[in-house]
């Protein structure tokens, strides 16, 4: 599996998994039936069996709506100036250098979901690359001055107030869920997934060693030009995690608890009844 997010941590969240049910169908076999020289008698047919009952949406666990920052919810849906509400929230300065906020509902939800699985294609998160490159020692351990690179972002997410950013998260809660169900879940509920794939990141390991990495053989004549976004694990149980809780190994110990903090904050103000206040 190659990582091909090192470069991107993001504002208000993480990742985990879950997906649709699936449906099944049935069959029906017709055989043409020759006709006797006389006629047959009148059998009754075992009544068809009765159509499989479609199985209901889970209960939402965790509802936004239910916060009284929600109530203009509806309004909201129609506004169409969620990036202007994050600028103001982070300031101009940050959010143009370190968000990407064209069709940012979008980018939220797809990450989110992706952080949860294998690969969380980058083309699609709602931050902009870390400056410089993933640093390596002649050990093959990721770098002890690597979790520098992400000092202005960390910094950045520890001065966000949990609350006012769960209160904006709620006020425009409605183009999160139509994004989401757009992306292939139109019976699922956004917010419990936010709030499994923040559980999912807060339990990313935590190793007390240097994590050694390794370049894995690149096929063809073409190099890479960024080789860096392409290091795995040398630990297989590791690059087995899913995408949000190894980037949270790559940012390094020190941040990676940081920012964990800071998921458990959100995490509390979206998942409780005080949600968004």
């Amino acid at each position: 599996m190659r990582d091909r997010d090192e470069n991107r941590t993001w504002i208000f969240v993480a990742a985990a998994a879950f997906v649709v049910a699936a449906l099944a169908a049935l069959w029906w076999r017709f055989g043409p039936a020759k006709a006797p020289p006389a006629a047959p008698p009148v059998i009754a047919e075992a009544p068809p069996p009765p159509a499989p009952k479609a199985s209901a949406p889970p209960a939402i666990a965790h509802p936004i709506e239910s916060s009284p920052a929600a109530q203009d919810a509806a309004a909201a849906a129609q506004e169409p100036n969620l990036a202007a509400a994050v600028t103001a929230l982070v300031g101009q300065k940050l959010a143009r250098g370190m968000l990407q906020l064209d069709d940012f509902p979008r980018r939220i939800v797809a990450t989110v979901d992706n952080l949860g699985r294998t690969h969380a294609p980058s083309r699609l998160w709602p931050v902009n690359p870390t400056p410089g490159r993933f640093q390596v020692d002649k050990s093959g351990a990721i770098g002890a001055d690597n979790g520098l690179r992400y000092a202005p972002f960390v910094l950045m997410v520890e001065k966000l107030d949990a609350r006012q950013a769960a209160a904006l998260y709620a006020r425009f809660y409605p183009q999160f869920q139509q994004a989401y169900e757009e992306l292939g879940y139109p019976k699922r509920y956004f917010n419990d997934r936010m709030v499994q794939v923040i559980d999912q990141l807060l339990l990313t390991p935590e190793p007390d060693e240097p994590l050694r990495v390794h370049l894995p053989p690149i096929q063809g004549p073409m190099q890479p030009e960024r080789p860096w976004v392409l290091y795995e694990f040398d630990d297989p149980a590791l690059q087995a995690l899913p995408a949000g809780q190894k980037l949270l190994l790559r940012v390094g110990p020190v941040n990676e608890r940081r920012l964990k903090a800071k998921l458990a904050e959100f995490r509390k103000a979206i998942a409780s009844a005080q949600a968004g206040r």
